[in-house]
């Protein structure tokens, strides 16, 4: 057990205090953004925009240029997330939870795929040295940034792509020495979980008494 703490602590020993701040509120916000989601509450977008702007800024001062990025999106996107989920029409919620068309399954492709190259040109145009943990960055980029598209227009898919997500980035920030974001990342994978089950038993719910 011990050296479990260690492996998370150790990362920590030699990092200014501020970024240790910075990054533990970046994890108590990153945490109630997505138990908010789970409960289709709005108030997952202005937490999310206050972990994702603290997350954006100690990931550039660290090089992750490609979660930089996806971080810098979630912003954008929680923007137009906010707008979307607080629409009514005739007093009733303009955007409800639904499952993707088929046209919207083809956008998401286009999405990652865009996201992935958009993603690498950010690495060559800053000349960094592309290995194999940024190759991994570039793939859960596109897989979030597609994700994060989702949820904003309320699809359930958009758990899905998070938890396969998660999944990946939580060994990734683990090697790269970020153990409060990976573990905050574990923990989003759980949510995540619950967050899907949630989702669809809403619309199961939903078609019974449509």
């Amino acid at each position: 057990m011990n050296q479990i703490f260690d492996f998370f602590l150790n990362a920590y020993q030699n990092a200014p205090t501020y970024q240790i701040v910075l990054e533990a509120v970046a994890f108590v916000f990153g945490i109630a953004s997505v138990w908010y989601a789970k409960q289709e509450n709005i108030l997952v977008y202005p937490t999310g925009i206050i972990c994702t702007v603290i997350t954006v800024y100690l990931l550039y001062i660290n090089q992750y240029l490609g979660d930089m990025m996806m971080n810098f999106y979630y912003s954008l996107m929680s923007l137009y997330g906010w707008w979307n989920w607080s629409r009514k029409k005739n007093n009733v919620i303009a955007v409800p939870i639904s499952r993707t068309t088929s046209k919207e399954k083809l956008i998401g492709v286009g999405l990652f795929i865009l996201t992935m190259i958009v993603t690498y040109l950010v690495y060559l145009f800053y000349d960094y040295t592309i290995e194999i943990p940024n190759y991994i960055d570039i793939v859960t980029s596109g897989i979030f940034f597609t994700a994060m598209w989702y949820m904003a227009n309320k699809k359930l898919e958009n758990w899905t792509l998070w938890i396969i997500g998660d999944l990946i980035t939580i060994p990734l920030y683990a090697y790269r020495g970020l153990g409060m974001l990976s573990l905050q990342y574990l923990i989003f994978t759980i949510l995540a979980i619950q967050g899907y089950i949630a989702w669809k038993k809403h619309l199961n719910n939903s078609h019974q008494t449509a």
